[in-house]
């Protein structure tokens, strides 16, 4: 996610709500699992990405789309890094017990987290969150995603391709070399894949928004998105436009991931009463947008 992307800055743009319990937007909520799972493969696949293949047959079987596993980066022995690291789940394939991550190299953690190799031992607690919703009814959905927050969307691609629903994307990066996410959208099915950077300007939100109606067209059952507030923006905007709803994953740092430590709220200093918390009332949030809603944030 971008750092203009907060759960701050998102709760103060456009109204968000946790998912409900019950009902057709209620997402299913597995029991995690406490795995000491096995690394299969950790390898770059880009300029600042990374790619981590873990043999955790017991959070393949549950994950649903939008969820996130906690990774523990200290090995036996070491006392370090402390907290583990939450990490979307890019993917998962149920028949062979494998989980895919993809990371971006940012600091210190996910620096040590490239040093992984086949068959190293990694403590992982998953799956994680309340995940994205497919509406029963729908039939054609725009995923928008920027830098590492497109890893969120990924897995709802291929779910709502399985489903024989129309998937538009678009993802958006800083530069060429650090779009994420378009191979696997293209394997899963998806229709229109539109990349936009911010070296050629490409990404500014109103080219974006002609990019999207001139080749996907102006109606959507559902809008999906994460990594960017702009995007959330003209996320809403186009959903007002189709009578639809936004989702949109959030992220943030925390140290649990099961919403004991409160370290993840939605709002900000100076509030009376916390506001939800990403980790256990996200990371999926919904907003139902009237025709007025903003168009950029």
């Amino acid at each position: 996610m971008s750092e203009s992307a907060t759960p701050a800055a998102i709760a103060a743009s456009i109204e968000l709500a946790r998912l409900p319990d019950a009902g057709p937007f209620a997402p299913p909520l597995p029991v995690p699992s406490l795995l000491e799972a096995r690394v299969i493969d950790n390898a770059r696949v880009g300029s600042d990405y990374w790619r981590l293949t873990l043999d955790a047959p017991r959070m393949a079987e549950a994950a649903q789309p939008g969820q996130f596993a906690m990774l523990t980066l200290a090995v036996a022995g070491e006392l370090a890094p402390v907290l583990p690291r939450p990490m979307a789940l890019y993917g998962w394939d149920a028949a062979r017990g494998t989980v895919d991550v993809v990371y971006r190299v940012v600091g210190d953690g996910t620096r040590r987290m490239t040093g992984f190799r086949g068959g190293d031992r990694m403590v992982a607690v998953g799956p994680l969150g309340r995940g994205f919703i497919i509406p029963p009814a729908a039939r054609h959905m725009l995923l928008l995603g920027r830098g590492i927050g497109t890893c969120s969307l990924t897995a709802l691609a291929q779910l709502a391709a399985r489903r024989g629903i129309v998937v538009d994307a678009v993802v958006s990066a800083r530069s060429p070399d650090a779009l994420v996410g378009t191979d696997t959208y293209r394997r899963a099915g998806a229709r229109e894949v539109i990349e936009v950077v911010d070296t050629n300007g490409s990404s500014d939100v109103e080219r974006v928004a002609a990019a999207v109606l001139g080749r996907c067209g102006d109606r959507f059952d559902e809008v999906y998105t994460c990594g960017s507030v702009r995007l959330l923006g003209l996320g809403a905007t186009l959903a007002a436009a189709s009578g639809a709803s936004v989702q949109v994953s959030l992220e943030a740092h925390m140290a649990c991931g099961l919403g004991f430590c409160h370290g993840c709220s939605t709002g900000h200093p100076g509030l009376t009463r916390e506001k939800p918390l990403v980790c256990a009332d996200g990371p999926v949030f919904r907003h139902t947008p009237t025709p007025s809603a903003p168009g950029a944030a």
